[in-house]
């Protein structure tokens, strides 16, 4: 064979090895795209659907973002008309800029910090002095509103003269425009250690005239949370005590439902001279507060009572001859087994001096004396020891017959221990109030 033909040869091979290599290639790629299809797509080529996908994505997060600025304006639009209808519009105008604004600052902290700037609280605050009950209520509220969780707010309130503007009479507002005033008082008086003064007496019996109606249970905790805040600034207690506020916290305590903010109050005032002579005046003490210390159901209750009295009973023996009188032994027994641990902490000690106070009475002069045996013969020493272990027997069993009475009401409940009640018997008495 020529050499021309075997090259002619070779040359016809070799493009037959590289259309068979190309078929194989394009049989591969088509078998390589029809999975595709009917598989999930690859991540390197993302497929027709998830392009869709995409692109609806980002069209609602910029429909999204577009109505987040559009609520943004219309904010911004009704703060501004609400602002300028208050300063510049007729009454009817602010009132109901006085609800846009109450809204605003309820949903938006921001709006409620920047409406100070504004102006707004000033407007406010001389809407509440009109005779309009809509604008008066609208003003309120707004102010509740605003003065939430801003001192610089309801500093401002307070230095634009709220105080003085408010209703003096109970009988010309109704029953929701009362609790409002009252959870606006509630609200300025948490800062009254500095700020919130009663150079007006006005505002204290305006509470007062609240907590002596028959308002709702709401209305008069509102009112014992505003006395009860300024109580705890010593230099009102003068102010609050020739008020009245001790006689209607008095009466107040025995109404379980506002009782145990009236007690708080009340442990305010007796550590202060005029507070604690009030009480022990009172025809109310102490008969009122033991009844309390029975309140099972109340235990923070019985745990004020129980101070209060404490601080009644020290150093005082005239107010422990009442109490003993009143029957506050049984009493204190009871407590000192069913009670909290704070509230038997306090019926121990209370216990403790009325032991002590026995104790001295008896003392020396306990017993038989000879001295006073006017007929007969004198008593022989004999028969005075006998006279003497017979009344300590009977009064141990008195006290036993107590004591298992008591321990069966207690129905094994956790409690102090039969011991500890002995211990009253045998431990010296400490005059300090450690509870």
């Amino acid at each position: 064979m020529s050499s021309s033909s075997s090259s002619s040869c070779s040359n016809w091979f070799l493009s037959y090895r590289k259309l068979k290599f190309f078929t194989r290639i394009r049989r591969y790629l088509q078998s390589k795209a029809a999975g595709k299809r009917s598989g999930s797509p690859s991540p390197s080529a993302p497929s027709e659907h998830s392009n869709k996908l995409t692109i609806r994505n980002n069209k609602e997060e910029d429909r999204q973002l577009v109505t987040e600025k559009e609520t943004e304006l219309d904010g911004s639009v009704v703060l501004q008309k609400s602002v300028k209808r208050l300063h510049f519009g007729s009454w009817e105008e602010k009132e109901v800029a006085a609800i846009a604004i109450e809204k605003l600052a309820r949903e938006d902290d921001k709006a409620r910090k920047l409406m100070a700037e504004l102006g707004v609280i000033n407007m406010l605050v001389s809407m509440v002095d009109t005779e309009a009950v809509g604008r008066h209520r609208a003003a309120i509220k707004a102010l509740i509103e605003l003065a939430n969780g801003t001192f610089t707010n309801k500093a401002l309130m307070l230095e634009a003269g709220i105080l003085s503007k408010l209703p003096n009479n109970i009988n010309v507002v109704d029953e929701q425009t009362r609790h409002d005033i009252a959870e606006l008082l509630q609200s300025l008086s948490s800062i009254s250690n500095t700020h919130f003064s009663l150079n007006k007496p006005e505002v204290l019996q305006f509470l007062i005239a609240i907590l002596e109606s028959p308002s709702s249970f709401e209305t008069k905790e509102l009112c014992l949370g505003v006395i009860h805040n300024l109580s705890a600034v010593l230099e009102n207690a003068a102010l609050l005590v020739s008020n009245g506020v001790v006689h209607t916290l008095l009466k107040l305590c025995s109404s379980k439902e506002v009782s145990e903010k009236a007690l708080a109050t009340l442990g305010h005032l007796v550590v202060t001279l005029m507070g604690k002579k009030a009480m022990e005046d009172s025809s109310m003490v102490p008969e009122s507060l033991i009844e309390i210390l029975t309140w099972e159901d109340k235990p923070k209750c019985q745990e004020l009572s129980g101070y209060i009295l404490m601080i009644l009973a020290h150093q005082s023996s005239t107010q422990r001859d009442k109490m003993s009188k009143a029957g506050i032994v049984p009493v204190l027994l009871e407590v000192s087994l069913m009670g909290s641990l704070l509230a038997q902490k306090r019926a121990m000690k209370l216990l403790q001096w009325f032991k002590d106070e026995r104790q001295a009475k008896m003392g020396p002069h306990s017993g038989p004396q000879t001295g006073r045996v006017v007929m007969g013969s004198p008593m022989h020493p004999k028969q005075a020891l006998e006279g003497k272990k017979m009344m300590k027997s009977l009064v141990k069993q008195s006290l036993a017959k107590n004591m298992e009475m008591i321990t069966r009401r207690a129905n094994a409940g956790g409690g102090v221990d039969a011991s500890d009640l002995k211990s009253l018997v045998l431990s010296t008495s400490s005059k300090s109030l450690s509870f």
